[in-house]
């Protein structure tokens, strides 16, 4: 019997094909990730093993299909840092505006909470109001940008920052 799996839930090895067509899709067409060549599984599942082993790597799932994902991952690797990290989200294009990503990221941060991290940062690549949308709902403060640190589809890309104190 092939039951259904919908909710959120840690990665698994089987989730990381979904996750690369995920993640290619936004390398071939948007500026969201500054990556411009395509990964290869291989690549990814690296990655996603890396990150796995030491933060949360959470999916959502609906029928089965992985339809967005989200992670923490160290800010810096410096000592001092080590109560701070990153966090990461990507949903199928196509789910976008459907609750999703809040539902996904909401789910991290709580778990995030529980630990002994004191920040989350979240980088985002300008325009992208629905991204900043989603941090300013979850509590993440604006912090500033970096100008033209990106160059992708032949145009100067800016970074903003924004940061969710945790404790």
């Amino acid at each position: 019997m092939n039951k259904n799996v919908n909710g959120i839930f840690d990665v698994v090895e089987n989730d990381v094909q979904e996750i690369l067509n995920i993640y290619n899709y936004y390398i071939k067409n948007t500026i969201i990730t500054f990556e411009e060549i395509e990964i290869s599984l291989e690549v990814m599942k690296s990655r996603v093993n890396q990150i796995a082993e030491k933060f949360r790597y959470l999916v959502y799932k609906e029928n089965n299909v992985v339809l967005g994902y989200a992670y923490i991952s160290y800010w810096k690797e410096r000592s001092a840092y080590r109560y701070s990290v990153e966090s990461t989200i990507y949903l199928n294009n196509n789910c976008v505006g459907k609750g999703i990503g809040t539902k996904l990221y909401s789910e991290l941060i709580n778990q995030v909470k529980k630990s002994e991290l004191h920040s989350v940062i979240g980088g985002i690549s300008l325009p992208n109001d629905a991204s900043i949308k989603l941090h300013e709902k979850l509590g993440f403060n604006y912090l500033g940008k970096f100008s033209e640190v990106g160059y992708k589809f032949n145009n100067w890309i800016d970074v903003g920052y924004w940061e969710l104190i945790l404790k």
